[in-house]
């Protein structure tokens, strides 16, 4: 088997409602990685792309959250609608995507300074 181009690993990890840290897949629908899947396979990028579910990616502060590697590229913040775009210009483009990006300081750590300042009510929620 090739290798992969882009393993996609969507956090389906569910919690209770109004856990402190958030939940990816509130609704245990897996929808962004169905999504994915199907915008991969509609493109004819099947084999070279994966989208896989992932249990907890440890970034809940960010949700939903995916990891694609072998980039390692970490998007937080992720709906629906940015399916296409993170395909068109990450995948197939070669392009990070800024406004979904999880900082590479932010990355593990919980008390990244937007996260605080979200938490004290000094900042509008910013998934990155």
């Amino acid at each position: 088997m090739a290798a992969f181009t882009h393993h996609i690993f969507v956090c389906c990890n569910q919690r209770s409602p109004g856990h402190s840290r958030g939940c990816c897949d509130p609704d245990g629908s897996a929808g962004l990685r169905a999504a994915l899947k199907s915008e991969v396979k509609q493109r004819g990028l099947k084999p070279a792309v994966r989208a896989n579910s992932a249990g907890c990616l440890d970034q809940c502060e960010h949700g939903p959250t995916l990891a694609i590697y072998p980039q390692g590229i970490f998007y937080g913040g992720v709906t629906l609608e940015d399916v296409p775009r993170i395909v068109d210009e990450t995948i197939v483009g070669g392009r990070v995507l800024e406004d979904l990006l999880i900082d590479e300081a932010c990355l593990n750590n919980p008390r990244c300074e937007h996260i605080v300042a979200r938490e004290s009510g000094d900042a509008p929620s910013d998934p990155t």
